[in-house]
C-alpha cells in the first residue's frame, strides 16, 4: 500500500513534517525578542526554544505557556485604559 502512494505525497508530507516545527520555532523567538524579558532570561528562552529538537515542539510549547508576560492581550480581549469616570470629567475645567 506505501507503494501507491507517489513521490507528491510524500514530499508534501516531509515539507509539513519538517517546516511546520521550524516556523513555530521561528515565531517563539519573535516573541521572545519583543517581551520584555532581561537579556540573560532572552539568551535562556532561546537556549530552550532552540536546543530541542526541532521535531519536539517542546520549546515554544513551553514558553508559550510559561514564559510569556501577561501583559499580552489574552483571548482576544482588548486592553482598555482607564477612563474617567463622568463626574470626573465634569468637574474638569473646559480649557483643561
Amino acid at each position: 500500500m506505501s507503494g501507491n502512494r507517489g513521490c507528491f505525497f510524500n514530499t508534501v508530507l516531509f515539507l509539513v513534517i519538517v517546516f511546520v516545527p521550524v516556523l513555530g520555532h521561528i515565531l517563539a523567538t519573535l516573541m521572545v525578542l519583543e517581551d520584555d524579558h532581561s537579556m540573560t532570561g532572552k539568551v535562556l528562552w532561546l537556549a530552550i526554544i532552540w536546543l530541542m529538537p526541532p521535531w519536539v515542539v517542546l520549546g515554544p510549547l513551553l514558553y508559550l505557556l510559561f514564559g510569556q508576560r501577561r501583559r499580552r492581550v489574552a483571548f482576544g480581549q482588548p486592553y482598555y485604559q482607564q477612563q474617567p469616570s463622568y463626574q470626573q470629567q465634569q468637574q474638569r475645567p473646559y480649557g483643561h
